[in-house]
């Protein structure tokens, strides 16, 4: 039996790039174009990687937030509606070109915490080392990505359309106030993918930091301040049970984007008393399906499952959460999957190679547990050696086979290293789960036969979003549509698709005559406007 409590470090043993840092107090936050000193209650903030300094094993603290309050939250939005000023403001009326500049100079400024941001991710939510800087810089290139999509939708909006006698300049214009609330699995990249396409569409965005994977944020509030109009982005620290209700009350609100729980959405979007005006761009629970046929390649979708399902511990939206296998081949396939989920390296995060690191948050390995005795107390069983044993936050992979219809890991995300298996015969089975679900996100079908993996693309796609042949679930790459149906999203995220939904198309018209022709002409011709233009971004 492996003893996980040996894994966790003592202080001396942890390298001198991720070494632990005095903790980060964080007594300032961004209010209306200035860093705002907070005398008032905080929350302190622990890691979920266990460390001895010399007095046993203990969660370190890693710092604290301020918590503000319902005040502060509602002075926030009385800012970021002067900054819009009803669409006069200063940033939504800028150009798109303007615009990108405070953007590229903001990212110049953010690699600068590259080091910092990194080290945070690991000690905040445990990820990898490896992983922390795929996501720092993953962010760093989905926003130059974002702002050469920019451009490009600007140039195809840079002419004029004549139809039926009517001339007219069609081009996006930004929506209004935009609240912001990111995920803790990825609290910069997923965070990044709101908060970026909102700003640079001209919105003004509240920012409430994700409560794991929080004080990675303080870093680039300086950054903020200096590259953006007063008043553009405000950051709301606190609990979201406090700040956040009295802004969907307000009925100010004109866009919600949340990476998070249906439940929450649900309650926030029924909380705004406008709901026709409120846009909502949501990513949300999934339940991802894989299914194994017959004529699966059997060493290759194993490879495919564990990568999908154990990726960051199992804790992203586009994990793989449950797994169908053909009742022929199911003892052959589960016997491999539990043989390499138990090769799989755990460690601490800065551990080379490791795959299973300290999950987040605070009372997930307890969830986990209760989820596998309720699994195996109705007739399942934990396949791979020592699957389901924890310590502390270090949680063991589990291969759970069969789980059936009457336990909860049938139908709940786990959002954990857990690999429910559920063996079928007649292929229906899977097709009726994913009808039934409240999810629809994405789902891979692995195979070899092509007549039996098109009869179940045709149905799928009308079920989710995104079907994987011979492959995990994933969101990139970011140039490709990331939604969901049913409870799983709304709206949809890739670079050109967030830039979309940001946004409005708005025409401006005349009537095609002389007169009208040259004040458009004039118009342009002195650069009187930043909308009505023919400005061609290189």
């Amino acid at each position: 039996m492996t003893d996980l409590k040996t894994l966790f470090p003592t202080k001396s043993e942890i390298p001198a790039e991720c070494a632990l840092i005095a903790p980060l107090h964080q007594r300032e936050y961004l209010f209306d174009g200035e860093i705002i000193r907070w005398d008032g209650p905080m929350q302190e903030v622990y890691s979920p990687i266990l460390v001895d300094e010399g007095e046993g094993l203990k969660e370190p603290l890693l710092g604290s937030y301020p918590l503000i309050g319902e005040e502060q939250s509602k002075a926030a939005l009385v800012s970021c509606g002067n900054a819009y000023d009803r669409g006069r403001g200063e940033w939504p009326t800028m150009s798109v070109e303007g615009r990108i500049k405070c953007v590229e100079r903001f990212t110049k400024m953010m690699i600068a915490c590259r080091t910092q941001v990194v080290k945070m991710l690991i000690w905040e939510i445990g990820k990898s080392l490896a992983d922390s800087e795929k996501e720092f810089d993953r962010t760093v290139e989905y926003i130059y990505a974002t702002m050469e999509e920019l451009k490009k939708l600007d140039r195809e909006g840079s002419g004029f359309r004549i139809e039926q006698g009517i001339i007219g300049q069609v081009r996006r214009s930004p929506l209004g106030i935009v609240l912001c609330m990111g995920p803790f699995n990825y609290p910069l990249n997923e965070t990044y993918t709101l908060l970026i396409p909102a700003l640079i569409m001209g919105n003004v965005v509240l920012f409430k930091p994700p409560r794991q994977g929080i004080l990675l944020h303080g870093f680039f509030q300086e950054a903020y301040r200096q590259c953006f109009p007063k008043g553009v982005i405000n950051f709301l620290y606190g609990r979201g049970s406090v700040v956040v209700p009295p802004l969907m009350t307000s009925g100010r609100l004109d866009v919600l984007t949340l990476i998070g729980s249906s439940k929450m959405a649900d309650r926030l979007q029924k909380s705004h008393p406008k709901v026709n005006r409120l846009r909502s761009v949501l990513g949300l629970d999934a339940k991802n399906a894989a299914i194994v046929l017959r004529h699966a390649d059997l060493e290759a979708t194993v490879k495919e499952v564990v990568l999908g399902a154990l990726s960051f511990n199992g804790q992203r939206c586009t994990a793989i959460k449950v797994v169908f296998v053909h009742s022929s081949i199911a003892d052959s396939f589960v016997e491999k999957l539990g043989a390499a989920v138990g090769k799989l390296k755990l460690g601490m995060p800065w551990d080379k190679g490791v795959q299973i690191t300290p999950v987040a948050p605070p009372g997930k390995p307890e969830y986990l547990e209760g989820l596998i005795a309720d699994a195996v107390a109705k007739g399942a069983r934990v396949v791979n050696a020592d699957g389901g044993q924890c310590f502390g936050s270090m949680f063991m992979p589990a291969v759970v086979c069969p789980v059936t219809e009457g336990m909860t890991l049938y139908y709940e995300e786990q959002f954990g290293p857990i690999i429910p298996v559920v063996i079928f015969d007649n292929i229906e089975t899977p097709i009726q789960y994913l009808i039934d679900s409240d999810h629809g996100q994405q789902v891979s079908i692995f195979g070899t036969d092509a007549a039996e993996i098109a009869k179940l693309i045709d149905p799928l796609v009308n079920q989710v979003t995104r079907v994987n042949v011979n492959a995990q679930c994933q969101r990139g790459p970011d140039s490709f549509p990331f939604s969901g149906r049913k409870d799983s999203a709304q709206g949809t995220l890739s670079v050109l698709d967030a830039l979309r939904s940001f946004s409005i198309r708005s025409v401006v018209t005349t009537k095609e005559t002389d007169a009208n022709k040259e004040l458009f002409n004039e118009i342009i011709r002195e650069d009187l406007s930043n909308f009505l233009s023919t400005r061609f971004i290189f």
